[in-house]
């Protein structure tokens, strides 16, 4: 089977071209971001067989996304159906991204919702454990830890599509000479990263942040790695964690379903260092 780097299937239609265009110039999705989206990693292993890991939980936080903001979701059997025929058009070795998007579709015909699945290619699979090391600054998200308190019309931990303070926070990142980003609050906590829950090791613990008042999206990466810690005998809990904190931690990663835990060595030009155990446990605990 032929290789490809991008799948898309519609959701009423399968699998369409990639070049094919599937919104149009008055979907709401595209004129005013109204839509939400959740991403999980596709692993294709040596035969070509590719799977989605976590698609239930990813499924039920798009369920979620979805309710917050008044949106028909389509099913989880239509989802399911979906997805199963991107992944047999998909081919390619190695690890990619599938993406589920869900807009309130054409503004002035109301014909009910857009919803596409994409899969796009990452890059080879690396060893199991292996640390996949970044550099990260810190940068301000300009609110307090408590903002999204009794405010749910600010969507705190909603996956919208509008996703272009994140992508600005990393372009941040890169003219600074750094991957990647962590929020902090005015009030001196971490809060995560643009596209990737936080993951700090202190004292024994791994730690991360609560969603809540602080408007943080749910990981379902850092949820799987806190049930297999637990299971391991690592407490593993949700706490603020203040800035200070991160640079002496133990162990700091950035964690997202499609790349796993990212190991921070760097952080606003200030070397980290974690144990190499810790690294592989952890790795280990997120499925990587």
């Amino acid at each position: 089977m032929t290789e490809v780097p991008h799948v898309v299937a519609v959701l009423g239609r399968g699998v369409v071209d990639p070049d094919e265009p599937v919104v149009t110039a008055d979907d709401l999705g595209l004129t005013r971001g109204d839509g939400c989206f959740d991403s999980l990693r596709v692993f294709t292993d040596a035969s070509g067989r590719a799977a989605a890991v976590g698609l239930e939980e990813h499924l039920d936080r798009l369920d979620r996304s979805a309710v917050a903001m008044d949106l028909a979701n389509p099913s989880h059997a239509q989802w399911r159906e979906l997805v199963a025929e991107a992944l047999t058009a998909w081919s390619t070795p190695g690890e990619a991204v599938l993406k589920l998007l869900l807009t309130r579709g054409r503004d002035w015909r109301g014909t009910g919702v857009t919803a596409l699945a994409t899969i796009s290619h990452r890059g080879p699979a690396l060893p199991a454990g292996a640390p996949r090391p970044i550099t990260a600054v810190t940068l301000s998200k300009g609110h307090p830890s408590d903002a999204f308190a009794d405010a749910p019309w600010l969507l705190g931990g909603v996956k919208t599509l509008a996703y272009v303070v994140n992508v600005a926070a990393v372009r941040e990142a890169r003219r600074r000479g750094a991957d990647d980003v962590i929020f902090t609050t005015t009030d001196g906590y971490a809060l995560d990263g643009p596209t990737s829950g936080l993951l700090v090791a202190r004292d024994g613990a791994l730690l991360s942040t609560p969603t809540g008042a602080t408007g943080i999206l749910e990981s379902v990466t850092v949820e799987a790695i806190f049930e297999a810690a637990r299971a391991d005998g690592v407490e593993a809990r949700h706490e603020l964690v203040p800035i200070a904190d991160l640079y002496t931690a133990d162990g700091l990663w950035l964690v997202s379903s499609g790349r796993g835990p990212a190991l921070v060595t760097a952080l606003d030009d200030r070397a980290l260092h974690a144990d190499p155990d810790l690294i592989t446990r952890v790795a280990r605990f997120a499925g990587f």
